[in-house]
């Protein structure tokens, strides 16, 4: 079975095609203008690889959607109804739905006959619990107004969830993990026996943990005081949050990598931001194992996830005492990846670094539901 998958941007498209399980074409389009001339192009230049005769081999088309509100939670056959769902949920998205809706609605238009199946980041976190998903204002903002924790990287949390489990010989409804998607974008999810009961993001990606340029949670009040006493309008103060503030606000720099090193050579700035950004994903661990109860598995995804053994180590630093574990250091600074085992000597929960692919997850998705409709 072959399989398109297609992360449609406000300024560029991802692809990928999937032959079963095994990647077999991959590209981007940058600084989009038009997604129809960028999108023409895209299937010119898939017409003329040698790994398909012509579009008339692909199966279906998986589209990333970022938000799929409370009308989702899971992948969806793309009909009228599902456009129009799509369509609704703009408001919650409104940097995201309308790019991904756009190329669907031109390869509908394009090639009708193809089947087109939506996967949705936001569906993994559909089973989170109501105490965990109400905020605690006044309940009619949730009844009439959807206002709720969402959660997002779902796709990626489930992806690194189900290779886990089967790495550890589990079905993933036996297991409990906590699940750690660090990147630019950051965010920390609790998985009780396979799903998703808790997550660090909320009604939208900038709750949760520090970040890049992201703030994560801070008190709600600062928003108040930077209007009503600094003179701050609204929208500047959205554009410090989401833009200027988390590793960039606190050391001038986003990219963690840099953090790093000027860290280790002696820039407390530097070093500052990092245990900052240590000490808020440790606050969700605590929380996360008081939710759990027992934990079979920390696992460790994305770019920082995967590649940092200094923020794996410091994450999971002293915790033996309270739930027995503990990381191989060598193995941890030796990995070979798509999936890594550092958990250490006498360790009683496993610590795993699995390398996400959100695109693999989409094309998987994608095929089951084809082959559940047939």
């Amino acid at each position: 079975m072959k399989v398109l998958v297609i992360n449609s941007g406000s300024s560029s498209i991802k692809y990928k095609l999937f032959e079963n399980e095994t990647e077999i074409y991959q590209g981007i389009k940058e600084e989009v203008k038009s997604h129809h001339d960028a999108l023409e192009e895209l299937f010119e230049e898939l017409n003329n690889i040698d790994q398909i005769d012509s579009l008339k081999d692909i199966d279906a088309i998986g589209h990333r959607v970022v938000h799929g509100g409370e009308k989702f939670d899971k992948p969806a056959l793309i009909d009228d109804q599902v456009v129009n769902d799509i369509e609704s949920l703009i408001p919650l998205a409104p940097l995201h739905n309308p790019a991904n809706l756009e190329a669907i609605q031109i390869i509908r238009k394009k090639y009708p006959h193809v089947p087109q199946i939506a996967v949705f980041d936001t569906a993994f976190h559909q089973t989170i619990p109501p105490e965990n998903y109400i905020y605690p204002i006044t309940k009619s903002f949730y009844d009439k107004d959807h206002i709720r924790k969402y959660g997002f990287h779902g796709t990626s949390h489930y992806h690194v969830a189900r290779k886990a489990a089967r790495f550890l010989d589990k079905n993933l409804n036996e297991c409990n993990f906590i699940t750690f998607h660090l990147g630019n974008g950051s965010s920390v999810t609790a998985v009780k026996k396979g799903k998703s009961v808790d997550t660090s993001m909320g009604f939208t990606p900038l709750a949760g943990l520090m970040m890049g340029t992201r703030s994560g949670d801070i008190d709600p009040s600062i928003i108040f005081y930077l209007e009503k006493m600094l003179g701050y309008k609204i929208e500047d103060i959205d554009k410090l949050l989401n833009k200027e503030s988390g590793l960039k606000g606190i050391c001038g720099e986003s990219d963690l990598r840099t953090v790093l090193e000027h860290m280790r050579k002696g820039d407390k700035t530097a070093k500052l931001a990092v245990d900052m950004f240590i000490k808020k994903i440790r606050d969700f661990v605590g929380s996360y194992i008081v939710e759990l109860g027992t934990v079979d598995a920390m696992i460790f995804t994305g770019g920082i996830g995967e590649n940092s053994s200094y923020i794996r180590e410091k994450v999971c630093e002293n915790l033996y005492d309270s739930i027995g574990l503990v990381v191989d250091t060598y193995r941890d600074e030796h990995l070979k990846k798509p999936i890594d085992d550092i958990t250490g000597e006498n360790s009683r929960v496993r610590v795993l670094v699995v390398q996400t692919n959100e695109e693999k997850s989409i094309a998987l998705q994608t095929m089951e539901l084809l082959k559940k409709q047939e």
